[in-house]
């Protein structure tokens, strides 16, 4: 019997926005993993951090303070795992990441990635390469199915949204539910943010969530975007 889970990927830049509005968000969602990007990484990130995990009622399961990445966890998905790799660096960018963690959520098992790539078109290419091939070994390691999600900084069309799609299925293309754009909050006009999903997990609907308070303006200058999938029992 298929385990139903819900994703949330959300860029918050670094909290620099209205941190209860982030955490409202959250709420209102009900994620069972939460994939951050633009989590904060400098002075006091650690605390910052945990406070934001209070908020949402999560747990943080994978991250570093390098490259502002994390996955949080609500109480029902008990990690067992979690890595953290830095990607090949690129002088006067951005180091770029990414941080997993393998989940436990009843009889299912899930590797939930997070990432956030880089602006420039060749280096945004190049990680994806290093990110699906990261994955790859995830996903032999710990016999399970990945779902990655992120803000990948290029529309659908893109190199390196298409090879993304050669490996995995496109949630919003998938399954539509809710709008496709994801940026910016205030004036949403772009698609880049995607939540992306081994082909052994079904996709019931992915889009952003409708959002009657008016939070995703408050919070932060993405959407968020939420995906509610079924994963197959047992080793994937």
């Amino acid at each position: 019997m298929a385990t139903p889970v819900r994703v949330l990927s959300y860029n918050i830049r670094s909290l620099r926005d209205d941190p209860e509005a982030v955490a409202r968000v959250v709420r209102a969602n009900g994620p069972d993993v939460l994939c951050l990007q633009e989590v904060p990484r400098f002075w006091g990130w650690r605390a910052q951090r945990r406070r934001l995990a209070r908020a949402c009622g999560m747990d943080v399961a994978a991250g570093r303070r390098a490259c502002g990445l994390a996955v949080l966890a609500a109480p029902r998905a008990r990690r067992v795992h979690r890595e953290f790799h830095l990607l090949t660096p690129d002088e006067g960018l951005h180091r770029r990441a990414l941080a997993v963690a393998v989940l436990e959520i009843g009889p299912a098992r899930l590797i939930a990635a997070s990432t956030h790539l880089d602006l420039a078109d060749g280096p945004r290419l190049r990680h994806v390469r290093e990110v699906l091939a990261l994955l790859d070994r995830a996903r032999a390691r710990y016999g399970a199915p990945v779902v990655l999600a992120g803000d990948v900084n290029e529309e659908p069309g893109g190199p390196s949204w298409t090879l993304l799609t050669e490996h995995f299925q496109d949630g919003h293309a998938t399954a539509p539910a809710g709008e496709p754009l994801t940026f910016s909050a205030r004036d949403p006009r772009r698609r880049i943010d995607g939540v992306f999903a081994d082909p052994g997990v079904e996709v019931a609907g992915c889009g952003v969530p409708p959002d009657e308070p008016g939070d995703h303006v408050r919070a932060t200058d993405h959407r968020p975007l939420r995906a509610d999938l079924r994963l197959p029992a047992g080793p994937g």
